[in-house]
């Protein structure tokens, strides 16, 4: 199944949860692929590819249209787990993307030819509602959002699954919720534990028992070019993810695919 993990700003661990998805998913012999669609390249650098060697990349499939998605994939030395590379080239995807004709289905045309050699396709979507997002819920069976327990996240959250409702009736995609993932959950902090709660009565059964908490590994670990499990296996952060994995498999086992 293809996943987008979507959020409509920064420091939601949305990129570390795409890569540490990816991976755990890849460490349950699941084969994966992680597609950076976010112009920073956040995850490939994460994964050890410099900046210098992103090329060729997503931009190259989905804007220039010269090659195919196959030949950009890389593998990352991560058991189960490619990528395809962001690109600079993607600030400008909306003005790029606004002269192609069908620019919301680029994205689902190029996937296709490689969408049966992988069980999960992460897609690790630039924070905001752009074209590239559209792209992404146009492509995937289901998205997932991770928010940190913080009042403005709250608001937020609310925001994002109101936008994306409205993209969804405008394109007419079917693209499911899997599920809002709590991250950067910091126990220490009065507050965290009466927004959790929050989130837990207003959304159910749509909320991850997972948490991801407040974690120096997950800051680390880019640094070294690996994942959270290549680096602090037994860290906090690594079970909590496994935790997720654990659950995105049996959420979509038999539902999604």
């Amino acid at each position: 199944m293809i996943l987008a993990i979507i959020g409509n700003k920064g420091g939601t661990a949305k990129t570390a949860t795409a890569i540490s998805l990816a991976a755990g998913l890849g460490l349950r012999r699941r084969r994966s692929l992680l597609i950076d669609l976010d112009s920073q390249g956040s995850a490939s650098l994460s994964l050890g590819i410099k900046r210098v060697d992103f090329d060729p990349s997503i931009a190259d499939v989905i804007l220039a249209g010269r090659i195919g998605l196959s030949a950009v994939i890389r593998n990352t030395g991560a058991e189960g787990l490619d990528l395809v590379t962001g690109s600079a080239r993607l600030a400008d995807a909306d003005v790029q993307l606004a002269r192609i004709p069908g620019r919301e289905h680029r994205l689902k045309e190029a996937l296709a030819p490689i969408r049966a050699a992988y069980d999960f396709i992460v897609l690790d979507c630039p924070p905001s509602l752009g074209m590239l997002a559209v792209n992404a819920l146009v492509a995937a069976d289901a998205y997932l959002i991770p928010t940190p327990p913080e009042y403005l996240a709250l608001e937020g959250l609310v925001g994002i699954t109101d936008a994306v409702q409205l993209i969804q009736t405008g394109i007419g995609t079917a693209c499911q919720l899997a599920g809002i993932l709590l991250t950067r959950v910091d126990r220490r902090r009065k507050v965290t534990e009466e927004i959790v709660q929050i989130i837990r009565r207003h959304y159910r059964d749509q909320v991850f028992r997972a948490e991801i908490p407040v974690d120096v590994h997950l800051v680390e670990a880019p640094s070294f070019g690996q994942t959270i499990f290549q680096y602090a296996g037994r860290s906090a952060a690594a079970e909590a993810y496994r935790q997720l994995t654990d659950e995105i498999i049996h959420r979509t086992r038999g539902t999604l695919r």
